[in-house]
């Protein structure tokens, strides 16, 4: 049995490393990609926005699919999914098309994500999952280097394409292992969450189209309108949700005060957090005028820590409790974030390599962590559906990150400037134009370690529990769901 599950855990590492290669590595190859495809520069960050878009709203209720018809199905579906996907975006030849195979793209990595946890909590109990969940984690900061490294080196020596090819072999030998190893696992039945998509979809659609058309146009009255439209359909969506027994957003999850917790630190986490990346190359590039490549292996020292660490804390927070050192973990993202926080024009990037090693150690204990203390916190029959809500909530913080941080750049300074310190296709700033930049990426990073100190708010609030002790309103939640 233990050759098994290291062959599933391997699987699920496959999957979550593909999954994290492409929500970075694209962003090095997005000047080859506008250049190679002539589009223009908004449309060309949707090929990042889209993936992530179809990651936040479809999550979760792939994971439902996932309790309903079986894990591995699902999850050897994503594979599949996967792989055609990548290999119609290294094809496309418009930038229509590279969309629209990114979307399906995303789709593929949102079964493979939505099932992965679950997948993990089915096959190892409460007292080795801390480590199972540290090893998927490493897949997470693996993915997220070889993400930044790959999209430097394959776009300036080989073809962007490429960067999309490559996950075609890798995806066969994650699929082959699945579908051998990964057994289905009906335990529920269910129905989808047909108009709580939709809404969300809308309500992310519209607010991050907004946001690109901001950082393309400036804000107007068009513009205006979007985002508020996306924002008061909030209402009606969580009107929706906190009625239905089927939802995306499943409210009944937030009566217990561990799984809510952990699953609002993790929004917060990602809201906070994963557009860092975005900031420092903005920094690097066009402050400190390094080249994309340059910019990207000055930011490899903290995946490279969190990547070997993952395990180790994984199996720590097995003994002492998830909730501890999830919020000793994020208590150092912030400390890291401080950090950048004193970089200035003339800042040596070596401050930029200190504060990615201080991330990368808080990131190491967060992750596997709070992961543990969802599924541990989460009543067997809907691992699936905690397993994607956890992803969904991921998901939308994330991209609210990026759409945030993209708002800022472009708002900070004129909008050519901003694009071209983004796509790294300018020379670097100087004077007062310099000044005027990092006063934005000092406002965009205190709003992150106010979202990540809140975040430890509450990973600490509910330390007081180990995560695998057994929730005792798990049986609400799962009696309330069996009623449904």
């Amino acid at each position: 049995m233990t050759d098994r599950k290291n062959l599933i855990l391997a699987s699920v590492l496959i999957g979550t490393l593909m999954s994290a290669v492409d929500t970075t590595i694209v962003i090095l190859a997005i000047v080859n990609i506008n250049d190679s495809l002539n589009s223009t520069l908004v449309g060309t960050i949707w090929v990042i926005l889209i993936y992530l878009l179809v990651l936040a709203v479809f999550t979760t209720q792939l994971g439902k699919l996932g309790d309903i018809f079986g894990r591995a199905r699902m999850f050897n579906s994503g594979f599949l999914i996967f792989i055609a996907g990548s290999a119609v975006c290294g094809a496309s030849f418009n930038i229509t098309m590279l969309i629209i195979s990114r979307a399906f793209q995303g789709l593929g990595a949102a079964l493979l994500q939505a099932n992965s946890s679950a997948i993990v909590a089915d096959y190892f109990p409460p007292s080795e999952r801390g480590r199972a969940f540290g090893i998927t984690s490493s897949g997470w900061n693996i993915g997220g280097t070889l993400g930044i490294v790959l999209g430097g080196i394959i776009t300036t020596f080989i073809g962007w394409q490429y960067i999309f090819y490559i996950n075609v072999p890798i995806g066969i030998a994650g699929f082959l292992i699945a579908v051998t190893y990964v057994k289905d696992n009906k335990v529920m039945d269910a129905k989808i969450d047909y108009p709580g998509m939709l809404l969300l979809l809308a309500i992310l659609s519209l607010i991050t189209y907004s946001a690109t058309h901001i950082a393309g146009n400036g804000i107007t009255q068009f513009n205006m309108i979007l985002a508020s439209t996306g924002i008061l359909l909030i209402i009606p969506f969580v009107i929706i949700e906190a009625r239905s027994d089927h939802a995306v957003i499943n409210m009944k999850a937030f009566r217990n005060r561990v799984l809510s917790y952990s699953l609002l630190a993790a929004f917060l986490q990602a809201l906070g957090y994963l557009s860092i990346i975005f900031i420092l190359i903005m920094y690097l590039q066009g402050i400190k005028g390094f080249d994309p490549l340059t910019s990207s292996l000055i930011l490899v020292p903290g995946y490279v820590v969190a990547s070997f660490l993952a395990p180790r804390m994984g199996r720590f927070s097995d003994r002492i409790g998830a909730g501890k050192v999830a919020t000793a973990g994020i208590s150092l993202m912030a400390v890291g974030v401080l950090i950048y926080f004193t970089l200035g024009v003339g800042s040596s990037f070596y401050v930029v390599i200190a504060g990615s090693l201080v991330s990368g150690i808080g990131g190491s204990m967060f992750w596997p962590s709070n992961n543990s203390s969802v599924m541990s916190a989460a009543p067997r029959e809907l691992y699936g559906s905690i397993s994607g809500l956890l992803r969904t909530i991921s998901s939308i913080g994330t991209l609210m990150s990026y759409v945030l941080t993209i708002s800022i750049a472009s708002l900070t300074i004129p909008r050519y400037v901003a694009f071209s310190v983004f796509l790294g296709t300018g020379t670097s700033l100087a004077g007062s134009v310099a000044l005027k930049f990092m006063d934005g990426i000092h406002s965009a990073l205190l709003m992150s370690i106010v979202l990540l100190i809140a975040a430890g708010v509450l990973s600490f609030a509910r330390s007081g529990r180990k995560a695998n002790s057994g929730y005792q309103e798990k049986d609400d939640l799962s009696s309330v769901v069996r009623k449904a």
